[in-house]
């Protein structure tokens, strides 16, 4: 609690480490110390203006809760990564363009919010890290990203994400993997289309207005389908059809990654890049329990793609589309 008392008794301890004479060592009397006096370990910081932002004194490696808003960040400070116990983290009204991957060694990190930046992306690396099992909140609304990685959905623990004013072309391809995900907002981005794993979601509250949503038309399908199926795509879908374990310790690791975005058919069999592709309307009260109006006309729909695995399962669904049309 006395910083120059310490000092003294350490002092003293070399000195008499050196062999110095007892009687000559600068012992005072210490006097029992005030609880008042001791200074607790500091679990919350708050800094909201660039002059209170600390440039020469450490952050106290105590801290759980960190916000430095409104400090015209670049970057993120290198000593914010030394926080071990950082719970929560608040860069929010900053000017950051990229994120370290380091930020995945705070190992007990839920809340991250990077709302009104200038991030264009957010890395695969980051994805990959310890975050997958601690980020629970993560706010990247205001920023200028234009896709999120195939990783990101290994982020699996995520129950709040939002996204909203970004420049999204496209919501990551297996969202349906965030199973603990409950709120979900992407509204003012350029989606055209809601992915086809949307459809596994279970949300309470879902904002995706102001999106320029295009018209779905089940009956100009986009064709990829290959006759007769090539060898890759063969070997690819019984792979998966019939769950048989794989891995880059058996196969190239970009065979690997084509795998891990395989598409679904409505039959529930799988197509690597031979498929019949088609969007289709879906009501988003599907997915979840509230949902903020799509635009300004009351609607709650949205296209959502679907995939084909064959000519038979695209005209099985044609039939049943044109009869309840």
């Amino acid at each position: 609690a006395n910083a120059s008392n310490l000092k003294n008794f350490l002092s003293a301890v070399r000195l008499a480490h050196q062999g110095t004479d007892i009687g000559s060592l600068p012992l005072s009397a210490l006097v029992p110390v005030k609880t008042s006096e001791v200074e607790k370990p500091k679990s919350k910081m708050i800094i909201t203006s660039k002059r209170d932002y600390p440039l020469t004194k450490n952050f106290p490696y105590s801290l759980e809760h960190l916000q430095t808003s409104y400090c015209k960040l670049a970057r993120i400070d290198m000593r914010v990564l030394c926080l071990k116990k950082l719970r929560k983290l608040d860069l929010s009204h900053n000017h950051i363009k990229q994120l370290p991957a380091t930020i995945g060694d705070l190992i007990c990190l839920q809340e991250l919010n990077l709302h009104d930046n200038h991030l264009e992306s957010f890395s695969g690396a980051l994805c990959n890290s310890t975050l997958q099992k601690s980020l629970q909140f993560l706010d990247l609304s205001q920023n200028k990203i234009k896709a999120l990685p195939i990783q990101f959905c290994q982020l699996r623990e995520l129950v709040n994400l939002k996204l909203d004013d970004n420049e999204l072309i496209r919501l990551p391809f297996k969202i349906g993997q965030l199973d603990h995900l409950r709120f979900l907002s992407a509204a003012r981005n350029k989606l055209p289309f809601l992915p086809s794993d949307f459809r596994k979601l279970c949300l309470e509250n879902l904002d995706l207005f102001g999106n320029p949503f295009e018209q779905p038309n089940p009956l100009v399908p986009n064709i990829q389908l290959k006759i007769p199926l090539t060898l890759l795509e063969c070997a690819a879908r019984a792979t998966l059809n019939y769950r048989i374990p794989y891995g880059c310790h058996l196969l190239p690791s970009h065979l690997c990654e084509d795998l891990e975005v395989a598409k679904t058919c409505q039959c529930g069999s799988a197509c690597l890049s031979s498929f019949i592709q088609i969007t289709v309307t879906m009501n988003l009260h599907h997915v979840a329990h509230t949902v903020v109006l799509v635009d300004n006309m009351g609607g709650t729909e949205a296209p959502i793609i679907c995939y084909f695995c064959s000519l038979d399962c695209y005209s099985q669904f044609l039939d049943r589309y044109l009869q309840s049309n």
